[in-house]
């Protein structure tokens, strides 16, 4: 059973800035850098805020304003060539040997920064990086991404998830409800639960959608190229897509795969140009994924920009779309089928627009409303226990 939440206010009371200590092994090296976007994101809005001194272990990249970096050079150079192999994940995918040596060098890294940095929260990205706290008392906010979900299969993961966790006052945050119920089981004696939503760029809800000229339809997949991430796209599509509904695919190839001639590949993209050319033209995201999803962020900035979402029948998935509701909600063939034909009429893709913009507006807000869940958490770690 897990611990019952402790009372906390929406707005922190403190009259001392809290001091946060965030660690991540991913981050954007540039405006057009597609990795590790959301912690950008995230980093940006707590340090906008008046109760919150923030620092930041990561890979190299342009900070925000008033966010401090504390990776040491070499620090800096080990975590970009680290982000340049793909990241943690991806090693552990392909190249499970170099993976070891390179979770090793990790959490020696980040233990010494996490001694280094005098802090009153650690803020920490993915499960594994909570390992190093180990001999620490700093109290942790430790959020959960579904790729977590993997490592937590691994041998002797949670005992020694719940070694680190037992020596400190915690909170396990995942991005989405559905992951709540695991992590109770694993971890909830221990650690309270409490899901917290990662929030979306006001642009995504300023942006205004141009009614399709012509018969041509065009659908949008942005997503890592891997066997699970792509799913059945390409053997579901078959016969779905061509000239009239064609399908463009965005994103790094992770993984060898073969692409149908009936699939527009563009590689790797970025906000700015989702925003400006590619979301505003579409007939909908599509994401046939059977990876191990948290809350992906691409569904939610594309559902804030009046996109709707045509998606495989995943928990993640069932979390965000609601079935000819916001979108569409697809366990075969068939039903991708009946879901594009559904979406490709001009009423019914609208209505399902604007009910996925409203509903991310009311139930995930903007990254500023994000960064009040986390300060109002932060604030609760450092509540006197009884």
């Amino acid at each position: 059973m897990s611990r019952a939440p402790r009372p906390f206010s929406s707005e922190p009371t403190r009259l001392k800035a809290l001091r946060v200590l965030m660690s991540s092994t991913s981050y954007p090296e540039s405006l057009e850098d597609w990795r590790g976007r959301f912690i950008a994101n995230l980093a940006t809005a707590l340090a906008r805020r008046d109760d919150i001194t923030l620092s930041l272990w990561a890979p190299p990249g342009e900070l925000p304003a008033d966010v401090t970096a504390v990776s040491t050079p070499s620090d800096s150079l080990w975590l970009g060539r680290l982000s340049q192999r793909g990241g943690i994940a991806h090693l552990l995918r392909t190249r499970q040997v170099l993976a070891v040596g390179t979770i090793l060098g990790l959490m020696i890294r980040l233990g010494r920064a996490y001694r280094r940095q005098p802090a009153d929260v650690a803020h920490i990205n993915w499960l594994q990086n909570a390992l190093p706290l180990w001999g620490s008392t700093t109290p942790a906010l430790i959020t959960v991404l579904g790729t977590d979900f993997g490592l937590l299969r691994l041998p002797g993961m949670k005992t020694l998830l719940r070694a680190v966790l037992r020596q400190r006052p915690a909170i396990l945050a995942p991005n989405a409800e559905w992951m709540r119920p695991a992590l109770e089981e694993a971890f909830g004696d221990l650690a309270e639960v409490r899901p917290i939503a990662f929030g979306v760029d006001d642009p995504w809800f300023e942006l205004v959608r141009r009614p399709p000229q012509g018969p041509t339809r065009h659908w949008l997949a942005v997503t890592r190229l891997t066997k699970n991430k792509i799913g059945d796209l390409f053997s579901w599509g078959d016969g779905l897509f061509g000239q009239e509904r064609q399908l463009h695919l965005f994103g790094p190839m992770q993984e060898e795969l073969e692409l149908p001639c009936w699939v527009q590949y563009h590689g790797p993209t970025h906000p700015a140009d989702l925003q400006q050319r590619w979301f505003p033209m579409a007939c909908g995201l599509i994401t046939l994924s059977r990876h191990d999803e948290g809350r992906p962020q691409v569904m939610l900035e594309a559902m804030a920009a009046g996109l709707p979402v045509l998606a495989s029948d995943l928990p993640a998935h069932r979390d965000i779309v609601q079935h000819r509701l916001t979108g569409w909600l697809a366990a075969s063939s068939q039903e991708l089928g009946q879901g594009l034909a559904w979406l490709n009429d001009p009423v019914n893709n609208q209505q399902a627009g604007q009910a996925a913009r409203q509903w991310v507006k009311d139930s995930i807000g903007t990254w500023a409303d994000c960064a009040g869940r986390y300060a109002a958490a932060y604030e609760s770690l450092l509540e006197p226990r009884s």
